[in-house]
């Protein structure tokens, strides 16, 4: 392929990422399967790489900030108790364990997510209770391994808990 060609690929390539996101990544797996390399948009492949990684780390924050916004209820409001939490903690806590098991390079990434997370925990709560931030701890509670024990329930057991 002259440079002329290669020029033109490259062009139209871009081109198509532009405006048709999904047929760019179609015919970017294609060259790849067909090892036509100097037809990559190398620059574009690049960059939707490396955002897929930060992906997995937004979805792993996003998931331990829901995690521990429905942790600080259960604890903090146990009359309140109901099986959508109970629900949302378990669920959280499977896609967790399933984004750790498929992604298993973030595990020593859990500790600055958590603390990331711990505030999206408290905007959640002060946006779904009448709590205030003044009454929410202003670290967490909670080690890693108690956040993601399925077992493990903060605060004083309450009678509704037997429910689910």
């Amino acid at each position: 392929m002259n440079t002329e060609q290669l020029s033109e690929t490259s062009q139209t390539s871009l081109t198509l990422y532009e405006k048709d996101f999904y047929a760019w990544t179609q015919e970017q797996a294609k060259l790849l399967q067909d090892g036509v390399w100097d037809s990559l948009d190398i620059v574009n492949l690049v960059e939707e790489i490396e955002s897929l990684g930060k992906q997995q780390r937004q979805e792993l924050r996003n998931r331990l900030g829901i995690l521990l916004g429905h942790l600080l209820k259960w604890e903090f409001q146990p009359n309140k108790r109901s099986k959508s939490w109970f629900v949302t903690l378990r669920e959280q806590r499977r896609e967790i364990r399933y984004i750790l098991e498929q992604n298993t390079s973030l595990k020593p990434y859990l500790p600055e997510a958590l603390q990331k997370a711990y505030q999206s925990g408290i905007d959640l709560v002060v946006r779904e209770t009448p709590l205030k931030d003044r009454d929410l701890p202003p670290e967490c509670l909670y080690s890693l391994e108690e956040i993601l024990d399925s077992a493990f329930f903060p605060g004083q057991p309450v009678e509704s808990d037997r429910d689910w």
